[in-house]
C-alpha cells in the first residue's frame, strides 16, 4: 500500500530548498504585523495553567 501525495507532502515541503515563496519587504511587514499584534500579551503575566505547565517542564529537566 503506497502512501497519499499528502500523507508525505510535509516531508517534502519542509526538506525543498531554495529561497522563501514572500520577498523581504513583505516578510519584514508580517513579521512586524506579528510582533505589534502580540505585542500586548506577552507584556501580561502567563496565566496559572501556563504557570503549571511550564513548573511540570521545569521539573522535567532535572
Amino acid at each position: 500500500m503506497s502512501k497519499s501525495r499528502s500523507d508525505c507532502s510535509h516531508t517534502t515541503d519542509a526538506a525543498r530548498p531554495g529561497p522563501p515563496p514572500l520577498n523581504a519587504g513583505i516578510r519584514r511587514h508580517l513579521g512586524l504585523s506579528l510582533r505589534t499584534f502580540y505585542a500586548d500579551m506577552l507584556s501580561e503575566p502567563p496565566g496559572a495553567r501556563i504557570e503549571a505547565l511550564l513548573t511540570r517542564l521545569g521539573k522535567m529537566k532535572r
